[in-house]
């Protein structure tokens, strides 16, 4: 008698569960999981495609490239920056408040901050985000060109704020910045005369105080743009 009398008869695939179909939303959430658990460094065609038991070559149908699937990545993280209602302050706080969502989820993505200057999102959150802050902006009279260039700037620096963050781990941050205060407190005065008559300055303040310091500056200075006749 063989001895595969009593294997199982092998099943037809017309009986096995059919895989739920492939999509761009699958793809992208498939990515999110893998950044999550992995690092975006794992976020390959080739470990998605495992991952949705497909081959990569399929992918393509629905992403052109990695530098989309990053940029859809991002655009899927930015659903959690909420626009402030209109009763949470003056729009300049408003405004300020939704730069700094915009701010905390690179913040908790540092993986992302980097990627996000060099990839252009054009999602719908993506525009989601750029729409709230050209209203908010209208809101406070600032329009036309100024307020168009105003969006790139006030987005590019949460942006590179987030990178910074992302650097060295914080320890070494910490070393490094303890190494530039003491090389600063005792500077060459007659080299570096203003390094020296600044040097407290220099060092000061913390994170949130530099960040609102320098929104209120680009809004300060678009604001001054938007009542500039244009040439």
């Amino acid at each position: 008698m063989s001895s595969n009398e009593n294997a199982p008869a092998p099943r037809s695939r017309r009986e096995r569960p059919a895989k739920p179909a492939l999509t761009r939303q699958r793809i992208i959430d498939a990515a999110l999981a893998i950044m999550r658990d992995e690092g975006l460094n794992k976020v390959t065609m080739r470990r998605i495609a495992a991952a949705l038991d497909t081959g990569p070559a399929s992918l393509y149908v629905y992403v052109r490239d990695t530098e989309d699937l990053h940029a859809q990545i991002l655009d899927a993280l930015l659903d959690g920056v909420a626009v402030p209602e209109t009763a949470g302050g003056t729009w300049r706080d408003r405004l300020r408040a939704l730069l700094t969502g915009f701010r905390d989820v690179l913040f908790e993505h540092p993986e992302i901050a980097r990627m996000a200057l060099s990839t252009q999102p054009s999602g719908p959150n993506y525009l989601a985000l750029g729409e709230a802050i050209l209203a908010l902006l209208d809101e406070g009279g600032v329009s036309g060109r100024a307020a168009a260039w105003g969006l790139d700037l006030l987005l590019l620096y949460p942006t590179t704020v987030a990178v910074e963050h992302t650097g060295p781990s914080s320890k070494r941050r910490d070393a490094e910045f303890s190494a530039l205060a003491a090389k600063i407190a005792v500077v060459d005065a007659t080299r570096y005369p203003h390094v020296a008559r600044l040097g407290d300055d220099l060092m000061s303040g913390d994170g949130r105080a530099r960040f609102d310091w320098a929104f209120d500056v680009l809004l300060d200075g678009i604001l001054a743009a938007a009542r500039t006749p244009t040439e």
